[in-house]
C-alpha cells in the first residue's frame, strides 16, 4: 500500500509527462507560446540550456507538486479528483506567477514579470491551459490509485484501510 505522497508523486509524473507532450508539440509545431521548460531555464539563469528547464520541469511536477497534491487532495473543497487537480494546479500557477516569477528579476535573473507577462499574453493563456491539463491528469491518476487501494483493502469495522 502506498502513502498519499507516493500516490501524488506517481500522479505528478503522469501529469508531467502529459504536459510535456503538449510542450513538445508547442516547441516543434509552434511555438504558440514560450514553453514552460524554456521559462524555467531562463528563471534558473541558464537561458541557453533548455535541458535544465526540462529537468526542473520533471522534478517540480513529480516531486514537489505531486507530493504536495497527495497531502492536500483530501482537504480541497471540490467533489471529484479531477476538479481537485485543476484547483490545485491553477492555484500553484497563481502562487508561482505572483511570487517566483517576479522574484527572478529582483534576484538578478532575466525578468519574466508577474505571470510571465514579459513572454506575452499567449504564454499566460498557454500556461493556464497546460496547468489545467496537468491538474486533470494529476487528479485522475491520483483518484484511480486511491480507488485501487480501497478495493485491495476493504473497509474493516467501518474504517478504511489507510
Amino acid at each position: 500500500m502506498m502513502s498519499r505522497v507516493q500516490k501524488g508523486m506517481i500522479a505528478g509524473l503522469a501529469a508531467t509527462v502529459a504536459v510535456s507532450v503538449l510542450e513538445l508539440a508547442n516547441l516543434y509545431f509552434g511555438p504558440w507560446a514560450a514553453s514552460f521548460p524554456r521559462l524555467l531555464s531562463v528563471m534558473l539563469q541558464m537561458p541557453d540550456q533548455i535541458i535544465v528547464g526540462w529537468i526542473a520541469h520533471f522534478l517540480v511536477g513529480t516531486f514537489v507538486l505531486g507530493g504536495a497534491f497527495g497531502v492536500l487532495c483530501p482537504r480541497l473543497p471540490t467533489d471529484t479528483p479531477e476538479s481537485k487537480g485543476i484547483l490545485f494546479a491553477v492555484g500553484a500557477f497563481i502562487v508561482m506567477g505572483l511570487t517566483v516569477a517576479p522574484l527572478v528579476g529582483a534576484l538578478g535573473g532575466r525578468p519574466v514579470g508577474i505571470f510571465f507577462m514579459q513572454a506575452g499574453f499567449g504564454t499566460l493563456v498557454w500556461m493556464l491551459a497546460t496547468h489545467a491539463v496537468y491538474g486533470i491528469v494529476l487528479g485522475n491518476v491520483y483518484g484511480r490509485l486511491v480507488a485501487r487501494d480501497r478495493h485491495a483493502h476493504p473497509v474493516t469495522d467501518g474504517a478504511t484501510a489507510h
